[in-house]
């Protein structure tokens, strides 16, 4: 077997099927980038020339890892990817393969930084599938280096790659699909004209729970306590005097301990211990403005620590004096203080505290709209991913299924509009007759079914891929993450398409089927 060879992103697995689809690769302008600190790839790549010691063959063409890097436009994603890096010198920076292989291996099989280098390290179709030129059996780059990558890796960079991985991005061969340049599909009457409709956009959101302590009024005055002390201890630190400020540390843990281990607290108790622990902070945070002003300093992490401590302290106060459990913009991490509580409405967990995510579903594959630390409507959402829709495929939906909250007056206008018909019951009475009415009822019973897509989506995600625990500390982290999890699930469904051709024509004949019998219950 001849060693494989590296194919750009634009060769499709269907590319010898239709002469059509084959796209002229992109050349780089490597002038450009000569005197920077990330320099891309040169040209395409030779893989492994060398026969693999221990294995004695040459990497297979049929291997996953090896479809699924010809799903991923690398040659533009590098062109992006090199903006991050303004400054023209320092150590060369790794390539931006290296940088989204390595977190989608990582997404894949749920593993920490350590055991993706380590994962990486010991196979062959890893290390080409980030784009080594041959098989080492050193760790390729060190694991805080997955940091750097997710810093780098911008959501706006992983939604684009989303889009050409799913097909929804498709531009012209001359035309970059990474530059945010316009489309031609874009273009056309705002009006669409009635029957040119095409397909279903399924509409849903979901919470992303951040990996915090469960946040209560007591236990955050207490942290904020602590972090205050050890700013007092450092301020002292700087200054020649023997005694420190008095902090009555040792009372106030013992008040919040005694607080902590009662199981069911009465309202008069819980509201005695914060009292208390509002006094503490209080004295606290005197004695650290009065270091302040004798011209003591803090470090740049403390000054951050210390302004989150103030919010936290006025919103607490707040909520105390005035006898409430809401407040705009509440912090309930300090550690994270993007961190919002959402309220979801669910038996087991009527309130997550994370980001909260909106996405939309075409042919099983999922992208996401919105996503947002603060809790907003979803139904805000709907017109954007419908005009997002059209931008990308040059016509309107035919349907929309979606929760009973995207039924709103507003909505059900943009949607009659535009011709796009949405799922559930008409405004108004039902019909008096009641073959109709049960035809309405078996239509509306059926769509709900389609619907329950994107909750298997956003199972799946939870499940299978940490959607349901957000690990990384920084917000940008966190939020590549997230658009990675989605990235990942959908090279997985694609990859299983082109495995699988059967089984990805009989799901849409299943789909054509079902879409068949709705329009048979519209027309009866």
């Amino acid at each position: 077997m001849k060693p494989l060879q590296f194919q750009p992103f634009y060769d499709r697995i269907n590319a010898s099927k239709s002469h059509e689809n084959v796209r002229k690769p992109c050349t780089l302008d490597m002038k450009k980038w000569e005197k920077t600190m990330y320099k891309p790839t040169r040209g395409q790549m030779t893989l492994f020339d060398q026969p693999i010691a221990f294995a004695g063959a040459k990497l297979s063409p049929d291997n996953r890892w090896v479809k699924m890097a010809s799903l991923i436009p690398w040659d533009l994603l590098d062109r992006k990817y090199s903006e991050q890096f303004g400054s023209k010198t320092g150590y060369p920076a790794k390539a931006a393969r290296m940088a989204l292989g390595s977190h989608i291996i990582k997404e894949k099989f749920r593993l920490s930084d350590e055991e993706t280098v380590e994962h990486i390290k010991e196979s062959p179709y890893l290390q080409w599938f980030i784009g080594l030129p041959a098989f080492t059996d050193k760790a390729p780059f060190d694991a805080s280096t997955m940091t750097w990558f997710r810093k780098r890796l911008t959501p706006e960079m992983l939604a684009e790659v989303n889009a050409y991985v799913i097909g929804s991005k498709k531009k012209d061969d001359d035309e970059d699909p990474m530059n945010g340049s316009d489309s031609s599909d874009g273009g056309g009457d705002s009006e669409s004209e009635e029957g040119k409709n095409k397909g279903t956009l399924i509409l849903d959101a979901t919470c992303a729970p951040a990996d915090i302590k469960y946040p209560t009024d007591v236990a955050l005055l207490n942290t904020a306590r602590e972090k205050l002390e050890r700013m007092i201890t450092e301020l002292h630190g700087q200054t020649s005097q023997k005694k420190k400020p008095r902090t009555y540390k040792r009372i106030a843990r013992k008040d919040y301990l005694r607080f902590a281990r009662n199981r069911k607290p009465t309202i008069k108790t819980i509201r005695k211990a914060i009292r208390q622990q509002l006094g503490y902070v209080r004295r606290d945070l005197a004695i650290i403005e009065t270091l302040l002003q004798s011209g003591l300093n803090l470090t740049e992490k403390s000054k951050e620590t210390l302004r989150i401590v103030r919010t936290l302290y006025s919103q607490q106060e707040e909520m105390y004096r005035e006898k409430k459990h809401q407040v705009d913009d509440r912090i309930v991490s300090i550690h994270q203080p993007w961190v919002r509580p959402i309220v979801r409405g669910k038996t087991n967990a009527p309130t997550e505290f994370g980001a909260k995510i909106a996405i939309s579903m075409v042919d099983g594959y999922a992208s996401v709209e919105r996503l947002d630390w603060n809790a907003f409507n979803e139904t805000s959402t709907l017109q954007e991913s419908v005009e997002r829709y059209r931008e990308e495929r040059g016509y309107y939906p035919e349907r929309i299924l979606a929760d009973k909250i995207y039924r709103t007056r507003e909505n059900l206008s943009f949607c009659s509009k535009h011709g796009i018909r949405m799922n559930g019951p008409k405004l108004g009475r039902p019909p008096k007759d009641k073959k109709a009415y049960r035809l309405q009822c078996l239509l509306e019973k059926s769509e709900a079914g389609e619907r329950n897509a994107v909750e298997g989506k956003f199972g799946e995600g939870k499940r299978a891929y940490g959607l349901n625990r957000i690990f990384t500390r920084r917000q940008d982290t966190s939020e590549t993450s997230i658009h990675l999890v989605f990235l990942v699930m959908n090279m997985e469904k694609r990859l299983r398409s082109l495995l699988l051709p059967i089984l990805e024509v009989l799901e849409n004949m299943i789909s054509m089927l079902k879409i068949i019998k709705n329009r048979a219950l519209i027309g009866a």
